[in-house]
């Protein structure tokens, strides 16, 4: 057991110190654990966010994770565990405090999808799908996600 005394300023910090923990079968591959983490997750203990936040902030970092692994051709888009209604191409996704976190995008035959969720039901299956136009550069959320946590802690600071 480790009984290290810490100040008060460490114990805060280590309360507001997101960790995150992966193994995988191969040791090279890519994980979220190895991303930097953005200043917006750091900027206060993740028990002063709301659950929606907490989820959408760390949500964001799994899917550019997992954007990061993805070949030209294809996009992320997620599944719903549980559920016959296919995939959504995922292009935005936000959050409502206290407790909801949204998914906005298509399906694969270009209609609309919205997923309203509560965190406490939070499941999310991500899928590569390819991409519906072969010349189009392929469309990046989690950059866009991940840049706007990065612009956000800059505001507040």
């Amino acid at each position: 057991m480790d009984n290290k005394i810490m100040t008060s300023a460490e114990a805060l910090e280590g309360a507001a110190l997101p960790r995150c923990h992966e193994v995988h079968t191969d040791p090279t591959r890519p994980k979220a654990s190895d991303q930097k983490m953005p200043a917006a997750m750091m900027d206060k203990p993740a028990a002063q966010k709301s659950p929606a936040q907490w989820a959408y902030e760390r949500t964001v970092l799994y899917l550019k994770n997992f954007e990061e692994q993805l070949d030209a051709d294809h996009e992320i888009a997620m599944g719903f565990a549980g559920d016959n209604s296919g995939v959504v191409k995922i292009e935005g996704m936000g959050y409502f405090d206290p407790d909801i976190v949204t998914f906005y995008g298509t399906d694969p035959a270009g209609g609309r999808m919205q997923l309203v969720q509560h965190v406490s039901q939070l499941s999310v299956l991500f899928r590569a799908l390819p991409k519906q136009v072969k010349s189009a550069k392929a469309n990046r959320i989690g950059f866009r996600l991940l840049e706007d946590l990065e612009n956000a802690a800059k505001e507040t600071t």
